[in-house]
């Protein structure tokens, strides 16, 4: 199961094992990590599960879809070239070792 590691605001870090198949959004919510409101339950509708990925795995991710993109510039926390959705974000083994940084505020 990939390890996925959620980094707070105030630099405190807690790795937890993901699923493959859920979301990194459903991870944090699942493993009770504070800093991931996910309001519409992961429809992509609402951007309080902005993350900032960690550069060092960017590459791991599939490119970013329109309708996440766009979703993005309404996130409460300023856009990053990094910024991310992660509840667009499934799951694969190519996941173990992600590192995710969360915003300031999700609302």
């Amino acid at each position: 199961m990939p390890e996925i590691t959620y980094v707070a605001v105030d630099g405190t870090a807690r790795t937890v094992d993901v699923p493959t198949g859920t979301s990194v959004m459903r991870g944090a919510v699942f493993n009770d990590i504070d800093g991931i409101v996910a309001q519409c339950g992961g429809n992509a509708q609402c951007a309080t599960c902005h993350v900032y990925v960690d550069e060092s795995c960017v590459d791991r991710l599939e490119a970013i879809q329109p309708n996440e993109d766009s979703m993005l510039d309404f996130a409460a926390s300023p856009r990053r070239p990094n910024s991310r959705l992660s509840c667009q974000l499934p799951v694969t083994e190519a996941f173990d070792g992600l590192i995710v940084h969360l915003p300031e505020r999700q609302h």
